[in-house]
């Protein structure tokens, strides 16, 4: 499920590759996520590290709710 997603949100952008993901922690859920070994999905030309394959849905359906105006995760430590 996540493959389909990862190549829809890159063709939303063509040409564009996403900013490289750097949250700690996942936006959706606020599990603890491992670069490079956790899953990611692109939004607005940012990839985003998850704590599972099923955020990723969550997180194309309505970034607004995950992310703030800069597409900084709003759970992330301030």
């Amino acid at each position: 499920m996540l493959a389909p997603l990862l190549v829809f949100s890159i063709l939303a952008a063509p040409g564009a590759k996403p900013a490289p993901a750097k949250n700690t922690v996942c936006p959706v859920l606020g599990g603890k996520v491992t670069p490079g070994k956790s899953p990611k999905v692109a939004v607005r030309g940012q990839d985003y590290y998850l704590c599972c394959p099923g955020c990723d849905t969550k997180l194309l359906q309505d970034p607004d709710k995950y992310l703030g105006k800069d597409g900084t995760p709003k759970n992330a430590k301030k």
